[in-house]
């Protein structure tokens, strides 16, 4: 039987998002669950803002006064080290700043569509216990990101 990732996809600014965004979301979040081995059906909301939207939460949640390109709200601290994986996994939150994921599509020269797919990787990661912090962490991180991306046909 086929999983199945309940994207709810919410927009809160002007840019219009390609019709095919939702269920190219879906397959990049599945796609990173079957190389890290969750096999389970679930859901995860996927919110796009502005930079002013990202600021305003990222200085509530982070104490971080400046705009960035994803945060991740995970439903759980890792679940890499939960025994029992539930059926239905709720991940939790993804929000990424349109105007910010826009501006790095220009500075790193591929399209928005690659930008915000590789901010979902990354944020999956972040969801599902993944981190960055330490040097050896990122390094691994990076190489999942670009597995993920590298099966998904978004990155030679």
């Amino acid at each position: 039987m086929k999983q199945t990732m309940n994207i709810e996809l919410s927009n809160e600014t002007d840019r219009e998002l390609p019709e095919f965004i939702e269920s190219r979301i879906e397959e990049v979040v599945l796609a990173v669950l079957d190389q890290e081995g969750f096999d389970v059906d679930g859901e995860v909301s996927v919110l796009f803002t502005d930079n002013a939207g990202i600021q305003s939460l990222n200085a509530e949640y982070r104490q971080k006064n400046v705009p960035t390109d994803v945060l991740s709200f995970p439903q759980y601290d890792n679940l890499y080290t939960i025994d029992e994986i539930p059926v239905y996994l709720y991940l939790g939150d993804i929000v990424i700043s349109l105007e910010q994921a826009a501006l790095q599509a220009d500075e790193f020269g591929h399209s928005l569509e690659r930008e915000i797919f590789y901010l979902v990787v990354h944020s999956v990661l972040h969801l599902l216990g993944c981190d960055h912090m330490e040097e050896s962490d990122k390094r691994i991180m990076r190489e999942k990101e670009k597995s993920a991306l590298k099966q998904l046909g978004i990155f030679k």
